[in-house]
């Protein structure tokens, strides 16, 4: 849409209305700006740059709350960028009009569905252009914030993409547990009504498909094959050393394993920045960027034929370090004069396991310090004459620490202690 003339003030102000907002009211915020030229009942977005909620809706629960990842999931693939989709979809179980918005304003795309009343009208073309710039400038800024989130915004994406991932597994487990064992009841020979066993059967068999469809869709949005997520970085590089005279050679990982999408955007953003840094030195006629998956981590790897003479320190500065930080990477400088620099970033390809918490905070004071004597090899009688208190006294608390601890032994229980101390 061309923003000139009297609606363009209205236009610029309705999206600066919107990406203002929080993140979680950016989709009801859109919905509201939207809702006086497209009057509609929910919203829901699928934006495959989000690693941890891809997915939201908003709107009339009737409707919002039975809306999916396998609504949108087609919308996705098959919409045109530019050009909205105006039809009816089978939706949370009746055929309802849709206004479907799909961007290519991010590497992956992101599409943004309106469920309308029955029997609305169509929109009009200008409108419809609205809509999508709208939503452009939406995934635009939603993409800018993912590629470039700070340390915090990052950590807490990826404290939710791994609270997210354990979630779905977890339910995965439980339907599919419950959907065989509702196959193993209704094939049973002890049913009369052969239909309804084959009805249920197939509703069944139907429900256990959709559900790993939906587990395979959310895994396609949290992650990316790492050859995938390569191309997008060499894409991004090239015009960095279009018009230099500096060679750039590119090495793209030899593996068909995928990564996870915040593992992707902060290898993407560092080797942007290292090779940034690379290009301000004289004498640097060729660079090689790489990626290996090696050990359970991304190694990416920029090389260069240059004085050899970059530092950690230089490289380190801004949010660089912080960000590798987060998700327990490390950045290593080896650099030799004349000769050249090699700056490798290692990111672990899982998430950062908080550590394990200390056994001990189970137990209550005096029980620390029966543990602590007992640890020391001294009998009951002894702890009590030490602590002023019965040998019963003793014994009990003995037994509440191996309870707490989870041992069965005062020699397991004396090892725990010595291994936190």
């Amino acid at each position: 849409m061309e923003l000139t003339g009297p609606g363009a003030v209205p236009a610029l102000t309705a999206a600066y209305e919107v990406i203002r907002q929080p993140l979680g009211e950016v989709l009801p915020r859109l919905s509201a700006v939207l809702a006086g030229l497209v009057p509609h009942r929910a919203a829901a977005e699928l934006s495959t740059h989000c690693a941890h909620s891809p997915f939201k809706t908003h709107g009339d629960p009737e409707i919002a709350a039975r809306l999916t990842t396998a609504d949108l999931a087609p919308l996705l693939a098959s919409g045109t960028p530019g050009r909205p989709w105006q039809g009816t979809l089978p939706l949370a179980g009746a055929d309802r009009p849709v206004l479907a918005v799909t961007s290519e304003a991010t590497q992956r795309g992101a599409v943004l569905l309106l469920v309308r009343d029955d029997g609305a009208a169509p929109v009009d073309a200008s409108v419809l252009a609205l809509a999508q710039a709208l939503w452009d400038v939406v995934t635009s800024h939603f993409d800018r914030l993912a590629t470039e989130a700070v340390p915090g915004a990052l950590a807490r994406s990826r404290t939710a993409a791994g609270t997210r991932a354990r979630v779905i597994a977890e339910l995965g487990e439980a339907y599919a547990a419950a959907f065989t064992g509702l196959l193993g009841v209704l094939r049973s020979r002890a049913l009369d009504d052969a239909a309804a066993r084959g009805t249920a059967t197939d509703l069944a068999v139907a429900a256990l498909v959709e559900l790993r469809a939906d587990a395979e869709r959310d895994q396609e949005i949290a992650e990316e094959p790492a050859g995938q997520a390569f191309a997008r970085l060499a894409d991004s590089l090239r015009p960095l050393v279009r018009y230099s005279p500096v060679r750039l050679e590119l090495g793209a990982p030899e593996s068909a394993r995928t990564v996870a999408a915040d593992v992707a955007h902060t290898a993407r953003a560092t080797v942007r920045a290292v090779l940034l840094t690379v290009l301000e030195q004289d004498g640097v006629s060729r660079v090689h960027v790489g990626w290996r998956l090696a050990d359970g981590e991304l190694r990416a790897t920029v090389r260069d034929d240059g004085p050899g003479a970059l530092t950690a320190r230089r490289l380190s500065a801004g949010l660089l370090q912080e960000r590798l930080d987060v998700l327990g990477g490390r950045l290593a400088v080896d650099a030799v004069p004349g000769w050249g620099s090699t700056v490798t970033a290692t990111i672990p390809l899982g998430a950062v396991q908080d550590p394990a918490p200390d056994p001990l905070t189970a137990l209550g004071e005096r029980e620390l310090q029966v543990l602590a004597r007992l640890a020391l090899g001294q009998r009951n009688r002894a702890i009590a004459e030490e602590l002023h208190i019965s040998q019963s006294t003793v014994k009990f608390h003995v037994a509440n620490i191996l309870t707490k601890l989870g041992v069965e032994s005062r020699g397991e229980a004396a090892a725990l202690f010595h291994a936190a101390a």
